[in-house]
């Protein structure tokens, strides 16, 4: 009884909270009164941390008062700046949202099509940067933060980790390197994804370093100077992206990093004009069975150029995300990649393509040829990127991959 009562006030906790700011300030201020006079609310929601470590334990539970030292954080009005949505359209894209990634196990299911790509094309540009794959690139950019730290433990946070797979793969690779003396909180809103990241943390044997947290990253304010925040696939969630990266730029220290996977394209995932029409191009030598939508259940004998951020957050600022951070930081390590190909690779589409068929994947070498021969001449610029960013005064070298630098793939709208 007590358990559920508490799993259920967490609930709670994560969702009204980030609403309540919105209030008026005649009823903000008996409901701050009501909350200074209270305890401070238990964030973490598994249950089973109880058996780990004590101080890891009180880590993951409940927020921390500062303190007066490097790691303390910056003031926390850093993260009240930025465009907060209206309540009402907020509670309901929240409540789409949810509703849209509850079921999603494995969100990371991608068709054979897109491994072929992947491993043909992006891999290639990774190698240049030390490392094989994307956890490996999270991994690295961790590890130096926690070796120019040089104090243990080494704090973490991964905003938006939804089951936390690419955490829990994450502390695996530092585990493997003999490096064990971190936290990795895992932040996110949907508790029915935390929980399965807590499962899965067990499970690994992660779940002194991998901690599921329920907090909402439109109002996050953190709660301790981490040595390094990052965000896989989760930016292009967020509507409050000034705020939210004002707060991770005060908090970071001058070791820190801010590590990234995510699109930053048209909002809604929506093709530039001058990428749509290449697309419309390569589409039209599609096979009918090939034009079927495999999400939507529709048949797209003609290309649709679909807004993805209707209902929930999908994409729904993604074209702010790169010039928003090229206003607030600096960069270590900077990957643009991929435009055109999207389509023909993602889950929509992708799984009709055969991964064996000589015919399939000279059509996909052509279409990922013309795309790349496209962002390198500046004709579109990549709807993706991976990049590790420093506090704004950073003034040390920017590793890109060709004459990709930040402000190449700028994409300005018209």
């Amino acid at each position: 009884m007590k358990e559920t009562l508490s799993r259920s006030l967490i609930w709670l906790d994560a969702r009204l909270a980030p609403l309540a700011r919105h209030l008026p300030e005649a009823l903000k201020a008996p409901l701050r009164r009501l909350a200074r006079g209270a305890p401070a609310p238990v964030h973490a929601i598994d249950a089973a941390a109880a058996d780990a470590d004590a101080t890891v334990d009180q880590a993951a539970s409940a927020p921390v008062e500062p303190a007066p030292d490097e790691r303390s954080p910056a003031e926390p009005a850093a993260a009240e700046t930025g465009a907060a949505p209206p309540t009402d359209e907020y509670a309901e894209r929240l409540r789409r949202e949810q509703e849209i990634f509850a079921d999603q196990i494995d969100i990371n299911a991608l068709p054979r099509i897109f491994h072929y790509w992947s491993h043909t094309y992006l891999r290639p540009k990774l190698e240049e940067f030390g490392c094989a794959n994307p956890d490996e690139f999270f991994a690295d950019a961790l590890q130096a933060a926690a070796r120019e730290a040089g104090v243990s433990p080494a704090r973490f946070v991964s905003l938006g980790a939804g089951n936390c797979d690419t955490e829990v793969r994450v502390a695996q690779i530092l585990v493997a390197r003999g490096f064990t003396d971190f936290t990795l909180e895992c932040v996110d809103i949907n508790p029915v994804m935390l929980e399965r990241g807590a499962a899965l943390a067990r499970e690994s044997g992660l779940a002194a370093q991998v901690l599921p947290i329920a907090g909402d990253f439109n109002d996050w304010r953190p709660a301790r100077r981490y040595d390094a925040v990052m965000a896989n696939q989760s930016l292009h969630h967020v509507m409050n992206l000034e705020g939210l990266f004002d707060a991770i730029a005060a908090n970071l220290p001058p070791h820190g990093r801010f590590v990234i996977s995510d699109m930053i394209g048209r909002n809604g995932h929506l093709r530039w004009p001058e990428a749509l029409a290449p697309v419309r191009e390569f589409w039209a030598e599609l096979p009918a069975r090939y034009r079927h939508h495999r999400q939507l259940g529709q048949q797209w004998d003609e290309f649709v150029d679909f807004d993805c951020s209707g209902e929930g957050f999908e994409g729904i600022r993604a074209q702010d995300i790169l010039p928003l951070l090229i206003e607030r930081f600096g960069f270590e390590r900077f990957l643009g990649f991929a435009n055109v190909i999207d389509p023909f690779i993602d889950r929509g589409f992708g799984g009709h393509f055969d991964a064996d068929s000589a015919h399939d994947l000279a059509l996909i070498d052509r279409i990922h040829a013309c795309d790349e021969a496209g962002m390198l001449d500046g004709r579109w610029k990549p709807t993706h990127a991976m990049a590790v960013m420093r506090k704004a005064a950073y003034a040390g070298p920017t590793q890109v991959w060709r004459h990709l630098t930040p402000a190449h793939c700028l994409r300005v709208p018209s």
